[in-house]
């Protein structure tokens, strides 16, 4: 790919990232993506098939984003896992962006709908969970994993799902600085046997119940 026609790509991409999170996958035409982008049908085509190719183009990328910043906040702890600081690092560099969520829900109800998109996805959470728990299992005696969940597999369960239930509730109430609130917390609860409210993020504060 040449320089430009990477520049090219890159600035389709963009572009559909702004419409779809505005008005949702399904609503947005090629043109609509061409012109926020200021290029012709000629350079879409160019570069993608059709408008579910570019989606699915974005959504790997903005994923890919997501899985780095988990595997690179998990490894700063060298060849020990200090869980608690570890957590930190997660909650403080993570994607919580809502017009991401956004796309990233359109994304979810359509691979609901295609079974072919559908894996897509698994193969996209499933190697993001790998990465949590390859971590996970390489934590030495100063960190060990609670009873529940158990496993290092099962913790990368459990931490994918923590972060899917904060974000739908980030996608009513737009407040990131809660869902951060709430995903240490949870997460805390979930990787040591020592997980504690902070920060007024308890169960019994109005208004704050995560879903």
């Amino acid at each position: 790919m040449t320089r430009r026609r990477a520049r090219t790509r890159a600035d389709l991409l963009e572009a559909a990232f702004t419409v779809f999170a505005a008005k949702g996958f399904g609503r947005v035409s090629i043109e609509e993506v061409c012109e926020a982008a200021g290029y012709s049908r000629g350079a879409f085509y160019s570069n993608f098939d059709s408008l579910d190719e570019l989606f699915f183009a974005l959504y790997r990328e903005r994923a890919g984003l997501i899985a780095d910043q988990v595997s690179g906040a998990l490894a700063l702890g060298g060849p020990d896992l200090d869980v608690r600081a570890a957590v930190d690092r997660v909650t403080e560099v993570l994607l919580l962006d809502r017009d991401w969520l956004l796309v990233k829900t359109d994304f979810l109800v359509h691979a609901a709908r295609d079974p072919e998109v559908a894996r897509t996805l698994l193969e996209h959470r499933a190697r993001l969970r790998a990465a949590v728990a390859d971590r996970l299992a390489r934590a030495h005696g100063q960190a060990p994993l609670p009873a529940v969940p158990g496993d290092a597999d099962a913790a990368a369960h459990a931490v994918v799902a923590a972060y899917d239930g904060v974000t739908v509730q980030l996608l009513l109430d737009r407040d990131v600085e809660r869902a951060r609130g709430w995903l240490k917390q949870l997460l805390t609860a979930l990787l040591t046997d020592k997980g504690r409210p902070s920060d007024g993020f308890d169960g019994n504060t109005p208004g704050n119940t995560p879903c």
